[in-house]
């Protein structure tokens, strides 16, 4: 993996919240500067992210910062460590997740020679084992191809603790919103960004590593998120006929998908309020995907 950019070049932003241990074991392995927001621990990360950020200063590597907007932001703590970057591109990690040595400079490059790639989608390997994330292998074979002037095969999803971003382009976008605070938050962000002109990709020599931590919400409570935040992310991006009739399906299919619909009541009025008009490349890709059955 090539090295010719230094990690100068490249901010890391790591949104945390209750997760001190897994923070003592990934801070250390983040090159260039890192940016950390706190959304309101109580468990000492605070103490191992100060303490990380004096090491760094005592050997002369690349600063680390501490935010700390004192209250859960969820996905959007991650606008606050974009703003305070100072680098043309930003690397987001979780606390359980880093990048492999070299994998910066290398989006660097790839950055450099394709100026309407606004996000690089990383190959991910997942705990010890190195195990592929699944959602690799759908990014690799997207069936709507490869632009010839990005890297790889064009994306419509993305892991966001894995992903690159040119800061302009994920700035003007409007970064991740509150609308659906947590889980499933790359999915608004992608529509934006496509319907914008910009270019997202799956670069697979850009490598990171992601050893799910301990520390998370139960399986069904996360499926009942993510599909919370599928139906607000319809509401505010996809045809009303289409939100409105997944709404309606999901409330006759019960279990599950019934509570998300239940969740997602509160937040509707907040979602019809940042509603834009669907983008029709959007609408193409999503209707490739519809046909499909992915």
């Amino acid at each position: 993996m090539s090295a010719a950019a230094p990690p100068e070049d490249v901010t890391v932003v790591v949104a945390t919240r209750d997760r001190a241990g897994d923070l003592s074991r990934t801070l250390p392995r983040h090159e260039g500067p890192v940016v950390v927001v706190d959304n309101g621990s109580s468990d000492g990360s605070v103490d191992v992210v100060r303490a990380e950020a004096a090491r760094r200063e005592q050997r002369g590597l690349p600063p680390l910062r501490l935010l700390q907007p004192g209250r859960n932001l969820g996905a959007t703590a991650r606008n606050l460590g974009v703003r305070a970057a100072r680098t043309e591109l930003v690397a987001f990690a979780d606390d359980d997740s880093w990048w492999e040595p070299g994998a910066l400079a290398r989006a660097v490059e790839v950055f450099a020679a394709h100026p309407r790639l606004a996000l690089l989608a990383g190959r991910t390997l997942v705990g010890p084992a190195e195990d592929l994330d699944p959602i690799c292998t759908d990014m690799a074979s997207a069936p709507w191809g490869r632009s010839p002037d990005l890297p790889g095969p064009d994306v419509m999803g993305f892991l966001a603790c894995t992903a690159i971003v040119r800061r302009e382009a994920f700035l003007a976008a409007g970064g991740f919103d509150d609308v659906v605070f947590f889980a499933g938050e790359e999915e608004r962000l992608t529509y934006d960004l496509v319907a914008a002109g910009w270019g997202l990709a799956y670069v697979e020599d850009v490598v990171a590593h992601h050893h799910p931590s301990v520390s998370r919400s139960p399986a069904h409570v996360r499926r009942e998120l993510l599909g919370r935040n599928e139906l607000l992310t319809a509401w505010m991006r996809r045809p009303l006929p289409v939100a409105a009739a997944t709404t309606a399906r999901w409330l006759a299919e019960g279990g599950e998908h019934r509570r998300s619909v239940l969740a997602a009541a509160s937040r509707l009025p907040r979602a019809l309020r940042a509603r834009r008009r669907p983008a029709p490349e959007v609408e193409r890709r999503l209707r490739v995907l519809a046909e499909r059955g992915a």
